[in-house]
């Protein structure tokens, strides 16, 4: 089996302006490193420059932490923003869940398949539903059941629980609560959710039955980061599927589901491999 390479990924962001793309790949070259892939997207309405390169660490003359600090200069004479991001450094995963179950399953089914660069840590849960499919898969399964009066509390042990474990992104696949502001806030950007409807369409609760009063002919899901406004995160990805007159709500929440499963998947592979950019309530997602 062949060695797997070292590999880092940079995305930067900030003003559009000449000279950018030679500055970044020039500073690249002097260090010694190869560039494996390149991507940029320029947003004239705003005058934003975005990109985002997967190089080789083997055969630079510096280490990753090097990198980092020599990079610095550059970053502040061009006014971007950057993150720089080591292969060698897996997001720990956390997945939030209610009662539905075929987002979470699939999830852990592509993450032992290898599909999902990410250490799925724990599932946490305001049910117990799920406990034996999670356990019997080797993750701990946490519950933490959720009232109108409890939710604060309940909601302050979960974030305690995801900063002890250490958790880069969090999940909601299918978590059926609104978070606060104190759980947003601890993980900015951090966590996605799967809405079933084709956001900005029919927001909120039972978007499907929305979708079948309405005799909508196409039905979808989004995936998008959390804020505190209900359901306005930026997107990551979206999908949709034909539905005619004679499909019924069940019909629709059948191929909701296949949907579901599908788009959050995919936002999730977006992020763990360090595809996305979020600017203006909007993202870049770097093929």
């Amino acid at each position: 089996m062949p060695e797997q390479r070292r590999t880092a990924t940079w995305l930067l962001s900030g003003p559009d302006q000449k000279g950018l793309v030679a500055k970044i790949a020039g500073f690249l070259y002097q260090h010694g490193a190869n560039i494996l892939h390149a991507d940029q997207h320029q947003d004239s309405s705003v005058g934003m420059f975005f990109q985002r390169i997967q190089f080789e660490l083997d055969g630079m003359d510096l280490t990753f932490e090097q990198v980092k600090q020599a990079a610095d200069p550059l970053v502040q004479e061009l006014g971007m923003r950057s993150q720089l991001l080591s292969s060698e450094q897996r997001k720990r995963v956390a997945i939030l869940v209610s009662r539905p179950g075929h987002c979470l399953l699939d999830l852990l089914l592509r993450a032992r398949a290898g599909e999902l660069r990410g250490d799925f840590v724990l599932v946490i849960s305001n049910h117990d539903d799920h406990r034996e499919m999670v356990t019997a898969l080797g993750l701990p399964y946490y519950t933490f059941p959720i009232t109108k009066e409890t939710k604060p509390e309940q909601e302050h042990a979960i974030i305690e629980l995801l900063r002890r474990e250490s958790i880069d992104l969090v999940i909601l696949a299918r978590y059926m609560q609104i978070l606060g502001k104190e759980f947003v806030s601890a993980f900015p950007y951090r966590i996605i959710n799967i809405h079933h409807s084709f956001l900005p369409a029919f927001v909120g609760a039972k978007p499907y039955h929305q979708a079948y009063e309405r005799g909508v002919k196409l039905i979808g899901a989004t995936s998008h980061y959390v804020t505190e406004e209900l359901d306005a995160g930026p997107i990551i990805e979206q999908e949709t599927v034909r539905v005619s007159h004679r499909d019924s709500i069940e019909d629709l929440l059948r191929k909701g589901r296949d949907l579901e499963k599908l788009v959050l998947a995919r936002a999730v592979r977006y992020h763990l491999e360090d595809r996305v950019l979020v600017y203006a309530n909007k993202t870049v997602v770097f093929d």
